[in-house]
């Protein structure tokens, strides 16, 4: 698929999302004047970046990771030599769930398609999930097994011969804010996507 295909068919996904009245958050988005986060970077990336849902600052802005944890994800990536207007970077809901509240179960079923479109646009060859919604998602998806515990699985990678991308699950940066020693994790799985990129290539 052409660069200018893909630009056309995310363009369609965020038309789509705009105007998703059947979201039980889209109420809320639209109450608070808010922008749905569809996802930003590089059309043609190797790397795909997928978080939860968008926080305040996100859905203030309609950019993915542009608060507290994207600096943090932005100084890691400069840190290990990945540029992030190289990747791209989105989450698999959305809209911003009230209070920064976890999503739900129906809200990741009802989003998940649009996700997986994406990632079917784009055709990475790195799928790196930050935080444990979309590692379980993306791992049950393409029937590596259910409910991980994030910890367990952070910097493991997972693949197969008849898939095109490699998974490799991540924690979030939100979750170096309160445990130091995450961030040191953090940098060294980054460190392992830098050098899957660079075999990749």
């Amino acid at each position: 698929m052409s660069l200018s295909e893909k630009t056309k068919k995310l363009k369609e996904i965020k038309e789509e999302i705009i105007e998703l009245e059947e979201s039980p958050l889209y109420s809320y988005r639209k109450d608070n004047g808010y922008f749905p986060v569809i996802g930003e970077g590089n059309h043609d990336a190797d790397l795909f970046l997928v978080g939860e849902a968008p926080g305040e600052n996100e859905a203030k802005t309609g950019r993915p990771f542009c608060g507290r944890a994207g600096q943090i994800l932005d100084e890691i990536l400069e840190e290990v030599g990945i540029l992030r207007k190289s990747t791209y970077i989105t989450n698999i809901v959305k809209d911003r769930p009230p209070e920064n509240r976890d999503p739900t179960y129906n809200e990741i079923a009802l989003y998940a398609p649009f996700l997986d479109r994406q990632i079917e646009i784009i055709e990475p060859k790195i799928i790196a999930t930050l935080g444990r919604f979309s590692a379980n998602y993306l791992l049950k998806k393409f029937s590596f097994g259910e409910k991980f515990s994030i910890s367990k699985i952070n910097g493991k990678l997972f693949e197969r011969d008849d898939l095109p991308f490699k998974i490799i699950p991540l924690f979030h940066p939100a979750a170096t804010i309160y445990t130091r020693s995450r961030r040191e994790d953090l940098v060294e799985d980054f460190k392992k996507v830098k050098k899957l990129l660079t075999n990749n290539k």
